[in-house]
């Protein structure tokens, strides 16, 4: 059982097209998955990675508990990872996710930074 890969980087904002107007103009990057309500914007990077911004359904600029900026990182097997967690005693802020693409669980480390836990979902 291992983290595969960085999923992405999770950036939450509150004003949408204000981010995707900066992520877009100013950085150059091209918008690939999003949600018709604006909600989630991903966009792949040439060379790997991601970075996906987030609204959060109430509007609060956070998709959980933390702010600022949060690691997804990429596994196999969400339910092995979150039975390893729970023997260590970590505090979910969300045990499980479910998207339409993924399964995710997200966290915070010991300093109190954003960690998820990503899982695709089989494809098909």
């Amino acid at each position: 059982m291992k983290v595969r890969k960085v999923a992405f980087t999770l950036i939450p904002v509150r004003d949408t097209a204000r981010a995707r107007a900066f992520y877009e103009k100013v950085l150059d990057l091209e918008p690939g998955l999003m949600a018709g309500d604006g909600m989630w914007t991903e966009y792949d990077l040439p060379e790997g990675g991601c970075i996906a911004l987030f609204r959060s359904p109430d509007g609060s600029s956070t998709p959980s508990a933390e702010a600022g900026s949060m690691v997804a990182l990429e596994v196999d097997d969400l339910d092995a990872w979150i039975a390893r967690l729970d023997g260590a005693g970590v505090a979910f802020k969300a045990r499980t996710i479910n998207s339409p693409v993924c399964r995710m669980s997200i966290f915070a480390d010991p300093e109190g930074n954003g960690v998820m836990l990503h899982e695709l979902k089989p494809k098909g």
